[in-house]
């Protein structure tokens, strides 16, 4: 069993047991780690892939050590020039140990969907209006109001025109 897994930004090719060096990750050294970007997941020869992730799937790993790479040299040079210009750079990485792979059961948190409005009826909006004194209510309120009985361009109108459009 195998899974293509996003960490860190980098996509890798991972397997129970494997050790694998990637970009520094956030957490202390023998922590444990999940992984809920998971593209692809092989087990048995039955492949599922991810549009473009797979719900559900989940990739746990353990932190090993946190270390840093080896030394790349960059050297810029531009010939007849005298422009030479060398530097050097070492990766920060975390190397982590895969320990299991989830292909379905792994929960995220759920998101809560927001209550939706329910439009009043115009006439019980106009009911509304006609009980309520729309000359001693700021602009704000009367623009509520128009949004609500759906009058077109209440947004750019005068307190005026906005009492005259409700009162029609």
């Amino acid at each position: 069993m195998y899974a293509i897994v996003e960490i860190a930004g980098q996509q890798f090719k991972v397997a129970k047991d494997q050790k694998v060096y990637v970009h520094r990750l956030q957490g202390e050294e023998g922590s444990k780690i999940t992984f809920d970007n998971v593209l692809l997941v092989e087990d048995k020869g039955a492949v599922t892939i991810g549009a473009p992730a797979i719900e559900g799937a989940a990739v746990t790993a353990k932190i090993l050590s946190h270390l840093k790479g080896d030394k790349v040299i960059v050297f810029k040079k531009k010939r007849r020039k005298g422009y030479q210009k060398k530097n050097g750079h070492r990766q920060y990485l975390s190397e982590i140990q895969i320990e299991s792979i989830a292909a379905s059961g792994a929960k995220k948190p759920a998101k809560k969907a927001a209550p939706k409005k329910e439009a009043a009826p115009k006439a019980e909006v106009k009911e509304a209006v006609a009980s309520v004194d729309v000359s001693a209510m700021t602009v704000a309120e009367l623009k509520a109001l128009a949004k609500e009985q759906g009058i077109k361009g209440y947004t750019s109108l005068k307190k005026a025109e906005l009492i005259e459009a409700l009162t029609k």
